[in-house]
């Protein structure tokens, strides 16, 4: 006996009798095509449900009930219901549980709940379809129910020798490409091969190149030592002589003390050029000796104040912060000297109006402690397109702004390097129209016991970056 709904009622079919499977499969199979399963997907839930009915059938008051769930994930629900009667049998259970994947049995319960999701192909209007099968007599007899099973069987085996032979087709097809992979393979392992050859072939060539150019390095290094060593006997005579000479009482006109001052201090710039020089080619070489010892920030800053002053344009005010109290350090102070005066001259030979400045300040990250020089301008400034030839030695900005302005392109390159032998860095940052400013900063208090080290500022950063790098600059 079916109940079907007229007013919202599921489906009900008892499982009393074995005919009552037989009908549980045929209605199973009804409601699987009617939502649009594929034959062999209607055939597992056939087979699922006509299973657990005959497990059932025999049992108290047993019935099993069709609805349907609607929304965002529809689905028929098949519930299983007894009063009394043995547990269901685990084969039966299992062998459903491998055919759908929504079995549910709750141990002690009297009830089994099956859930068949809507395929994503489910057809247009499946509800009115699914309520005609749940509407339509599913009686049948055992020789109907024998043949529809043997239909089905014969269905399942067409529909598998099908697959049979559409996976034949496919292994052929994938040996064809294994065999298109092995070839292409056998031919990028050959010329990956030839590559290899090639690439120790060129990596050869390069560390003789590598070499040369160091012997070339090595050779240049030398030749700047040898001439700078020969150039400064001549140079120290011709500075001595002029000096000899304007100490000296007798009588020499003013004209003729102008060209001694003059060859004396062209000899005196020749002789740092020719120093400068030799310390380059020595820095290179790994033969420039550090000798760190405290350091007289005060005495020293005066002294290149003295020595600078001269130099500066008349509309140009040079200005030396002091460094009051005088921060301690210690590290080697004639190559501190040169770099800022190498970098306080540089300064001086762009600025024609405004300042050329040198501050000094401490700074501190983390445990490492910074004094930090600034030397800030108010010059021509350098282009941006000629950052990144910055600190080339012997290159110069070319431009209206080197006449009558010479130098040998050797004050930033030289600078930046006794900066990295003194372990410091140093960055530059530069504006045209508006001036450059370099830092330099130096690590403080090295040598200096740490119950000494004064606090940084108030109004500094007490935690600057800390890496290292060198900025984009110009030698001008």
């Amino acid at each position: 006996m079916i109940v079907h709904e007229t007013a919202g009622h599921p489906l009900t079919l008892p499982l009393a009798t074995e005919q009552d499977v037989f009908a549980l499969r045929r209605q199973a199979q009804a409601v699987g095509a009617a939502i649009g399963l594929e034959r062999q997907d209607q055939v597992r839930l056939a087979t699922a449900l006509s299973e657990l009915g005959r497990d059932r059938f025999g049992c108290a008051e047993a019935t099993v009930t069709f609805t349907t769930r609607t929304g965002t994930a529809p689905a028929v629900l098949v519930a299983l219901h007894w009063t009394s009667g043995p547990k269901p049998s685990r084969d039966s259970l299992e062998l459903a549980s491998r055919l759908l994947p929504h079995v549910r049995h709750e141990p002690g319960s009297h009830r089994i709940d099956v859930e068949q999701l809507l395929p994503g192909t489910a057809p247009t209007g499946w509800s009115d379809r699914l309520r005609d099968a749940l509407r339509a007599d599913t009686r049948t007899t055992v020789a109907e129910d024998l043949r529809a099973q043997t239909r089905d069987l014969i269905a399942s085996l067409e529909e598998t020798r099908a697959q049979r032979e559409e996976l034949q087709r496919l292994n052929q097809e994938l040996e064809e490409t294994n065999r298109g992979v092995l070839a292409l393979y056998t031919e990028l392992s050959e010329e990956l091969e030839e590559t290899n050859r090639g690439v120790v072939a060129l990596y050869a060539e390069l560390e003789d190149k590598s070499q040369q150019l160091s012997d070339a390095s090595e050779a240049k290094s030398r030749f700047w030592a040898n001439v700078s060593h020969e150039l400064r006997t001549p140079v120290n005579a011709v500075v001595g002589l002029t000096r000899l000479l304007l100490s000296e009482t007798s009588a020499l006109t003013d004209e003729q003390r102008r060209q001694l001052s003059l060859i004396g201090a062209s000899g005196d710039t020749l002789l740092a050029l020719v120093g400068e020089l030799l310390d380059v080619a020595k820095a290179e070489s790994g033969q420039l000796e550090i000798q760190p010892a405290p350091v007289d920030l005060r005495a020293m800053l005066g002294q290149l104040h003295g020595t600078l002053r001269g130099s500066a344009a008349p509309d140009v005010t040079l200005t030396i912060a002091d460094p009051a109290p005088s921060p301690r350090i210690a590290t080697d102070e004639i190559l501190l000297t040169r770099i800022l005066r190498n970098l306080l001259s540089n300064a001086l030979k762009f600025t024609e109006h405004g300042e050329v400045r040198l501050d000094l300040r401490t700074e501190a990250c983390e445990e490492q402690h910074w004094l930090v020089f600034t030397v800030t301008d108010t010059g021509i400034g350098i282009a941006a397109d000629q950052h990144s030839r910055v600190f080339e030695e012997f290159y110069q900005v070319p431009g209206p702004h080197q006449r009558g302005r010479p130098g040998t392109g050797l004050g930033l390159p030289y600078a930046r390097r006794l900066t990295d032998l003194l372990g410091g860095i140093m960055t530059l940052n530069s504006i045209p129209g508006r001036g450059t400013t370099v830092e330099v900063r130096m690590p403080e208090l090295v040598g200096v016991p740490a119950d000494s080290r004064p606090a940084p500022a108030p109004e500094q950063d007490p935690h600057p970056t800390c890496t290292r790098h060198h900025a984009q600059g110009t030698d001008r």
